[in-house]
């Protein structure tokens, strides 16, 4: 069974910054893109940011120049530098392993970001 271990939700104010950590086993991180999905209250889910296995980066067109995606091999995680966050970003933010494209093979199990003043 693959096991992510997320981290970095929370409540943050309109303007703020969060990042995101993915912790995944390094089968998994040598083999998949990473990468992260959102799924807001009442909305489908919606890919955020993917990084293939050579650096590749792919942001939706909503979070670009805002969010960053970085993988780091040394620790089998992946990271969304999230900036600039705004009301409407409120999510639960899922980790995922699968393909640049953003076929999901893998999930984690989701962190809460709330965006509030």
């Amino acid at each position: 069974q693959v096991q992510f271990v997320e981290s970095g939700g929370g409540l943050v104010q309109p303007g703020g910054s969060l990042r995101l950590s993915c912790a995944a086993s390094g089968t998994i991180f040598s083999i998949y893109a990473m990468g992260w999905y959102r799924q807001a209250p009442g909305k489908q889910r919606e890919l955020v940011a993917v990084a293939s296995i050579r650096g590749s980066t792919k942001y939706a067109d909503s979070v670009k120049g805002r969010f960053t995606i970085t993988r780091d091999s040394a620790k089998n995680t992946v990271y969304l530098q999230m900036n600039s966050l705004k009301f409407e970003e409120t999510a639960v933010y899922y980790c995922f392993a699968g393909s640049f494209a953003g076929v999901v093979s893998y999930w984690g199990q989701g962190t809460q970001v709330t965006v509030s003043s």
